[in-house]
């Protein structure tokens, strides 16, 4: 049977016990959840609906005070990021034909239907891609020199947080990253075996609850 995968308010539920926990310092990097009416100005300036399991998750927590790892290789945005960069990258791509493939790429740097809702350590944007079709609801990379990339995407929002809650609670990776503590109880997410960041040591995070 396929595996069920929890909507993305019960698996923040089951992250956040686990930070609480563990790792105080990074629970306390989650902001408060969104309320209806900064969502719903989003969606406005967005014109359109935000994905259902991103509206979720912003009721969950409205992104993070600073960016953090505790999610593999994103940090999520705020409400306001979220319109914030949507409307940087539509400027920045009207105004050097980014919203067009080139010959050579699959993909445009930039489309209006992307939702940015994380962002990587160095500035890169996830997004949730809103284009009608089989794949809608995938997440992608985009704000790199080339075009988007959707290679080995996520299917959506919901999936992803699954993933993390169940390494988290059950042990095991999300896509060959694994969580680890530092020394400040900070989590980080690594390739397995990895006992060191930035010349400091990591221990391999602890699984489940006590």
């Amino acid at each position: 049977m396929p595996q069920q995968i929890l909507p993305p308010s019960e698996s923040w539920r089951r992250i956040d016990a686990w930070l609480a926990t563990h790792a105080a310092s990074e629970f306390a990097l989650l902001d408060p959840p969104a309320t209806p009416d900064e969502i719903r100005g989003a969606e406005r300036i967005l014109g359109a609906r935000l994905p259902g399991d991103l509206a979720e998750s912003l009721r969950c927590h409205n992104g993070v005070s600073t960016w953090t790892a505790l999610l593999p290789e994103q940090s999520p945005l705020a409400v306001s990021g979220i319109v914030d960069r949507w409307q940087i990258c539509m400027d920045v791509a009207a105004e050097n034909e980014g919203l067009t493939p080139r010959p050579w790429e699959e993909e445009p740097w930039w489309h209006r239907l992307w939702v940015p809702w994380a962002e990587s350590a160095d500035g890169a944007t996830q997004v949730i891609d809103r284009r009608p079709g089989p794949d809608t609801g995938r997440l992608g990379w985009a704000g790199h020199s080339g075009g988007g990339d959707f290679t080995n995407s996520w299917p959506d929002l919901a999936t992803l947080l699954h993933a993390v809650a169940q390494a988290l609670h059950d042990g095991g990776g999300v896509r060959g990253l694994h969580p680890y503590l530092t020394t400040q109880d900070g989590i980080w997410w690594d390739e397995e075996g990895c006992g060191e960041l930035n010349g400091h040591p990591l221990r391999s995070a602890p699984i489940g609850l006590p």
